[in-house]
């Protein structure tokens, strides 16, 4: 059955791969999850209004509000709005009225019966609509069956049976920023799922207790868990773990999560006994991490027969903006300089180990390899990877690995000279030593072909070089901004 989705107008790229993300995960499918989907009449690709193909009304509310239990209602599609039943649709109150009209009584007669309450809300995208005018649209729905004698409901504003939503898109200018309107569109219909992004509020960097110069807002942290079909009695790893901003996401949704990280001041003391990851997930009430290690993801701490541990891994690999790789070792060490030591007993509490740098190149090999081998046949591999967006770049290409397929690319733009792309993977084959060499000669082939940055860790001259300002004046009036939402 065809329904409207209602998006935020926030992070386009992401909204239909987190919607399908999550239909997958209703559906019990970890694979990819291609939905139909089609535009309103005279809508903008990047209009928040898409109209999708669902197997079942219970796949529509999951999304809408993902409750995958009754008592955890905070479950939600972060960039969904909602969901819709729609009864009719037109370029007029004339035209939307024939076609509720001609919609199927029965349909309508479910959620109009004697006995029930509902609620009409009115919606607009790209303008506020004043109290006045939204009752002036609500009485011109006078031919929705709500007054018949043997339908009749009653009006309950606060806590209705089912709630009815207007959604009147006239022209509303092209000086907003936003996806130009061509023409007047109007929709009514039944709500059949609404998100709550006040999980949003709760969770904010602002209020948080334990905070380090890479955390990750929760909008994206939510996201990259839906990305991942977090769900309970699920185990989460992130090898970059920092203040364990991403594990919290996953948290929340009620999975299971372990993190590491190569600073062993970030994971085992932070700033004081009241201020480190694990005061983070007490400030939330969430179960703490199963176990913080000091790990280096060059040179991970498995037992080498140990495979198929994890259900998800999602990470932020350090990318060099604002903070670079490191890995084990030292720069004397790798060279040869200096033989491999043995801390003394006595000194192993306040050591700092000695690490050098760690290309992203070979970060994302070493992240891929690892998850190919600990995440189970399934398990979904999400991670961000850097992206310029010079002029003279050439179109960017993405790390592979034998045992993954992509199912979602997600740009983020960053600024007008670089972004962030969320890549989704799901292991789809088991890892073997024949995959193993496979994978090292893709890899080899990616180093060769790869932009000169990636390896030696320059993003962060590249994207805070100083601008050639020659060319032509930025605009200052407000144009349609696109991606950069």
């Amino acid at each position: 059955m065809w329904y409207l989705c209602v998006f935020y107008h926030r992070l386009l790229e992401y909204r239909k791969a987190e919607f399908e993300s999550l239909a997958g995960l209703f559906e019990g499918c970890s694979g990819a999850t291609h939905l139909q989907w089609r535009l309103p009449e005279d809508h903008h690709p990047d209009s928040p209004f898409h109209f999708v193909n669902l197997p079942s009304e219970e796949t529509a509310r999951f999304i809408a509000n993902r409750m995958v239990v009754i008592e955890m209602d905070a479950f939600v599609g972060i960039l969904v709005k909602g969901i819709y039943e729609i009864w009719g649709e037109g370029r007029s109150f004339e035209e939307l009225e024939e076609a509720v009209r001609i919609y199927p009584d029965e349909r309508k007669t479910l959620y109009l019966s004697s006995g029930t309450t509902f609620r009409i809300t009115v919606e607009c995208f790209g303008k506020a609509i004043s109290f006045p005018e939204q009752n002036e649209r609500i009485q011109k729905l006078a031919f929705v069956p709500f007054q018949v004698p043997l339908l009749q409901g009653r009006v309950n504003l606060r806590n209705p049976d089912h709630n009815f939503c207007l959604i009147d898109n006239d022209d509303y200018g092209d000086k907003n920023g936003l996806p130009p309107a061509s023409q007047r569109r109007i929709f009514f219909g039944r709500e059949v799922g609404a998100s709550n992004r006040k999980i949003l509020q709760t969770y904010q960097l602002k209020s948080r207790k334990y905070l380090g110069p890479t955390a990750m807002d929760a909008e994206m942290a939510f996201l990259m868990a839906n990305q991942a079909q977090v769900k309970p009695g699920k185990l989460v790893y992130d090898p970059f773990v920092g203040t364990g901003s991403i594990l919290i996401g996953a948290a929340h949704f009620g999975a299971m999560t372990m993190g590491a990280d190569i600073d062993i001041r970030v994971v085992r003391d932070g700033r004081g006994p009241d201020c480190n990851i694990r005061s983070n997930f007490k400030q939330y009430g969430l179960p703490m991490p199963v176990s913080l290690l000091r790990a280096d993801n060059n040179l991970p701490p498995w037992r080498a027969d140990l495979k198929e541990m994890f259900d998800a891994v999602i990470c932020d690999p350090p990318y060099g903006v604002r903070a670079g790789g490191r890995k084990s070792g030292g720069r004397k060490l790798l060279k040869g300089a200096v033989d491999p030591y043995t801390v003394p007993d006595d000194k192993r509490v306040g050591h700092i180990p000695s690490t050098a740098p760690y290309s992203l190149v070979e970060c994302v090999h070493d992240l891929l390899d690892l998850a190919a081998k600990m995440l189970v046949m399934g398990g979904r591999l999400v991670y961000f990877y850097p992206v310029m967006r010079d002029e003279d770049s050439p179109d960017p290409t993405f790390p592979e690995h034998p045992c993954f397929e992509s199912v979602a690319t997600c740009e983020q733009i960053l600024s007008f000279r670089y972004s962030r792309v969320l890549l989704t993977m799901v292991k789809v084959a088991p890892y073997t030593e024949e995959i193993e060499s496979t994978a090292r000669l893709r890899h080899l082939e990616f180093k060769e072909n790869h932009l000169k940055w990636l390896e030696d860790g320059n993003l962060h001259s590249a994207v805070f070089s100083p601008a050639d300002v020659t060319g032509e004046k930025l605009s200052s009036k407000p144009k349609y901004r696109g991606k950069y939402v």
